[in-house]
């Protein structure tokens, strides 16, 4: 497997498959062909038919300002569902056409190109790492540390400071999402209102929902955010961090080490299946992103790793099945809220795991297998298209 140093990314949002990624990729093109006078980018699939309202073009126009972007929602024999066709051009002669596939969390795959990046890890699963741990009696902490390179802190570092800097942002902040569907940002308000007698339970509630809108918002409006694992998903793992850090008192060097733990969760599902809503489903992008929080949470616990799996495994396991259906095409209804219910189930996996694990039956790889086969098995309007589910009867009832 990869480093985990690829698992978060900064960037603008709301899409890491579709305004990420092709930006990467049209920034590279720009850089290789300083000397082309023309561009022509050509969407397919999830890109095509949901591009416009995540912002692809102005994500492929902020590296090429003069590129003509066509939307081809008709061809469907795809090497992904993300595909895009670029063509450099020089007084009206073709220099370079490539074919490019954001396959999720802002990653690219191009059909000129062979895998650049070297493996870090000889393991292929969760199963044969958390062998080794055992057998060297070592946390998973210290099992990335033997693999990673000295980068790796400074890149936890600056992902930690993008993380925080985007719920801060966002709990201040009021207004309408843009987009068209005239939602009310809500992050300050969940932050700043208690209810009645209110608990601790729903105070812990509140605020981590307050955190993940926060983020969620700020992809919303193609503000600064970190793919964990997509733009998408962004929310979950910055709002748990966020409340243990700053609400519950864990030192940020533990808040870093978790994190690290989070992407080798994140690095599996990635390597094992896909962290992509255009191919699996929402059960890739919030699934995963579950996943990686309860990880996270159950080693800043200091839960070994049999409890750690069934955390990750829990939280994927209950998110089978989880459609990718976004209103108008936006990453606002129903992606948003769901940030929020994820985040809050990610703790509840390791309430559960905490006490339990040694009674499970389904290893973690297991589940991540499932949720891959699922995905293929899911109907493509259900995989960002908004052709179906929520999107669909949202568009009818409102004439959409």
């Amino acid at each position: 497997m990869k480093s985990i140093t690829t698992v978060y990314k900064i960037g603008h949002g709301p899409s890491s498959s579709h305004t990420v990624g092709p930006y990467i990729a049209a920034r590279r093109m720009r850089r290789r062909y300083p000397q082309a006078d023309g561009f022509r980018v050509t969407l397919y699939g999830s890109l095509a038919l949901t591009g416009q309202g995540h912002g692809t073009a102005k994500a492929i126009r902020s590296a090429i300002p003069e590129a003509e972007i066509v939307f081809d929602r008709v061809k469907k024999d795809l090497p992904h569902p993300n595909t895009m066709y670029f063509e450099a051009y020089r007084g009206g002669r073709l220099l370079h056409a490539e074919r490019i596939c954001s396959i999720g969390g802002g990653e690219l795959r191009s059909e000129n190109e062979p895998e650049m990046r070297s493996d870090v890890y000889p393991h292929r699963n969760f199963a044969e790492m958390a062998e080794e741990c055992k057998a060297k009696d070592i946390t998973l902490v210290q099992f990335i540390r033997q693999y990673e390179d000295t980068s790796l802190d400074d890149y936890l570092k600056e992902s930690w400071e993008a993380m925080k800097a985007a719920v801060e942002r966002g709990l201040e902040a009021e207004g309408i999402l843009p987009g068209g569907l005239n939602i009310t940002r809500k992050a300050k308000t969940l932050y700043e209102k208690r209810c009645y007698n209110e608990t601790d339970d729903i105070t812990l509630n509140r605020k981590i929902a307050s955190y993940a809108y926060a983020v969620c918002e700020e992809n919303a409006c193609e503000n600064i955010v970190v793919t964990a694992p997509t733009c998408g998903s962004c929310g979950v793992l910055p709002a748990v961090m966020y409340y243990m850090c700053f609400d519950r008192g864990f030192p940020e060097n533990e808040i870093l080490d978790a994190l690290a733990v989070a992407a080798l969760v994140g690095n599996v599902i990635r390597t094992n299946a896909s962290i992509s809503g255009a191919e699996c489903g929402c059960q890739a992008e919030i699934g995963s992103a579950c996943s990686m929080t309860a990880a996270g949470l159950a080693s800043l616990f200091g839960l070994n790793v049999d409890q750690i799996e069934y955390a990750a495994e829990i939280a994927m396991e209950h998110n089978l099945g989880l459609t990718c259906d976004p209103v108008g095409g936006l990453v606002q209804i129903p992606c948003i809220e769901r940030n929020a219910v994820a985040a809050m189930r990610a703790i509840s996996s390791v309430n559960i795991s905490r006490f339990l694990y040694s009674t499970r039956k389904i290893s973690f790889d297991d589940v991540v297998e499932t949720m891959y086969q699922t995905g293929k098995d899911m109907d493509p309007k259900y995989k960002e298209t908004s052709h179906g589910g929520l999107a669909e009867i949202y568009k009818e009832e409102h004439g959409g």
